[in-house]
Formats: C-alpha cells, sequence, structure tokens
C-alpha cells in the first residue's frame, strides 16, 4: 500500500514539474514577443535651431525602439561639422534630411536649397507682421509707390508683387545709415528665385515693403488688381453712361410741302391796266 501510493506521488511530482515547465515557456515566450526589439542610433542631445553647425556635444546616442526612422543617423561621426536644415528637439533622432550636406558649413546658406535664393528685406516691427514673420511662416509681398507714367491725381498705388514666400529668417542685424553710422534694422531673409530675388531688390530701392503673414496650408494664389489711391477714398470717376440712340424703322414721316407761292399777271389794254393774281399749286414748278 504505501509503495503504491509513493508511485502515485512520484508520478504527480514528475507531471507538476513539466507541467511548471511548460507554463514558464510559455510566458517567456509571450514577455519576448512583448518586449520590442531596440536599436542604437544618435539622437539629439540639447534643441537644434536651423543654422546651427552640429558639434560632438550636440549629439549622443540612444537606444532607439521600434523600426529604424528612414535615414537616421547610427554613428556620431557622421552627424558632426554638419549645418542643420531644420529645427530637431532634444531626444529626436538625427536624420539626413535634417542636416546639410556634409562639407556645406552651418549658417543660412545651409538652408537654401539648389536654385533658389536668400533674399534680406528691410523691415520694422510693423512691416515684418509684428515679429510673427518667424522662419517656416509663409508670406506675400505687397509694395507702393507711384507707377511710371501712372496719374498723379490717383495717388500711389498698392499691389501684390509675391505670394507665399517662405521666410528663412528674422531679426535684427546692423547696417549703416547715410552718414555711415551703424543702426539696427529689422531684416526678413525670403526664399525665392533668381528672377523673384531682381524683382524684390529693385522693389526694396523704389518702393515702400508690406509683408502680409498667411495661412501655410493656403497656397492659391489670388489674383488681386491693385489699389489706388483714389479708390482707397472713393474719388474715382466712374464711366461715363454710354448711350444708345434708336432711330425707329417705319413708314418715312413726308416732309412737309414748301408754301405755296403766289403770281401776279398784269393786263394791259389801252390806257386800261389790270393786275390779276393767281396762287401756285402744290407741287407745281
Amino acid at each position: 500500500m504505501n509503495r503504491r501510493i509513493s508511485i502515485i506521488a512520484i508520478c504527480a511530482l514528475v507531471l507538476s514539474v513539466c507541467a511548471s515547465y511548460l507554463v514558464y515557456r510559455a510566458v517567456a515566450a509571450t514577455t519576448a514577443r512583448e518586449t520590442p526589439r531596440t536599436v542604437q542610433l544618435v539622437v539629439a542631445a540639447r534643441d537644434l535651431v536651423v543654422g546651427t553647425l552640429v558639434h560632438d556635444s550636440d549629439l549622443r546616442i540612444a537606444a532607439w525602439p521600434g523600426p529604424l526612422p528612414g535615414g537616421a543617423i547610427r554613428r556620431l561621426a557622421a552627424g558632426v561639422d554638419r549645418g542643420v536644415v531644420s529645427p530637431i528637439y532634444e531626444g529626436e533622432p538625427v536624420t539626413e534630411n535634417r542636416l546639410s550636406a556634409k562639407g556645406s558649413g552651418g549658417g543660412l546658406s545651409a538652408t537654401i536649397p539648389l536654385g533658389m535664393r536668400a533674399c534680406a528685406v528691410r523691415v520694422n516691427e510693423v512691416v515684418g507682421v509684428a515679429g510673427f514673420a518667424v522662419p517656416g511662416m509663409r508670406v506675400d509681398v505687397l509694395i507702393t509707390g507711384v507707377p511710371p507714367g501712372g496719374n498723379p491725381l490717383q495717388g500711389p498705388r498698392v499691389r501684390t508683387l509675391l505670394q507665399n514666400i517662405q521666410v528663412l529668417s528674422a531679426g535684427t542685424n546692423f547696417l549703416k545709415d547715410r552718414e555711415g553710422k551703424p543702426e539696427q534694422a529689422q531684416v526678413v531673409n525670403l526664399l525665392v528665385t533668381p528672377a523673384q530675388a531682381e524683382m524684390l531688390s529693385l522693389a526694396s530701392n523704389e518702393t515702400h515693403i508690406q509683408l502680409v503673414l498667411r495661412n501655410p496650408m493656403d497656397t492659391d494664389l489670388a489674383k488681386p488688381l491693385g489699389t489706388t489711391m483714389a479708390d482707397l477714398f472713393g474719388d474715382a470717376l466712374p464711366p461715363e453712361p454710354v448711350v444708345t440712340r434708336v432711330q425707329s424703322v417705319g413708314k418715312p414721316i413726308p416732309a412737309e410741302p414748301p408754301a405755296a407761292k403766289g403770281y401776279s399777271i398784269e393786263v394791259s389794254n389801252g390806257a386800261a391796266h389790270t393786275v390779276a393774281k393767281f396762287m401756285r399749286a402744290a407741287g407745281e414748278p
């Protein structure tokens, strides 16, 4: 009897050990599937603004869970001495499209795409949209002046010169006045084509420039006609109305007959003289 109980106890112990092992393997497999796979890549050690030249202290290696971001840099040497062309925040992976090409350096020039230009426009706080024209924003460029050959009575005219232009940078620069003395001036750098840069350069010297902030999602180009001072005050003369004279077509109105003319005949019979007066009939010559 004791031997039989011992065999049953040993079998139960073996079965419990096997069951415990199977449960452990199942839990370990589930935990392994739930634990994400991490990779080592380069992240920003601090916030990096546009134009910053990256140094060793600006980057660090960190474990990144999940899939590897596209264009991610995995070696510190690959991201050093390159300019930042798009803001990178602390702890964010550093990718190739956030940095300029190797050897191009930092500063504003590293943020200019191929074929484009950065044109500096001197503005004041009001013209610069009261400080809201920050890098990445989109603006329209308005100019005000008297057009060549324009009517002086209509005053200056304002028109939209450029639309949907990206702001590269905005800040205070030290320029020189007419006497050569340094003075502070608000300068906004706009990303334009070479042809647009020529237009802005001429407009800066000959007209007054105003920047108008727009929604970056609004890419439609408007077609304003421009406004003159006369339009602003409502003094513009309206076009004269065109009067069309219509002549009715119908039976011709007969001309009034000429007034009848009379004539006289003098008859002499010896010493007697007689005068007879007659009237011509209508239509008689």
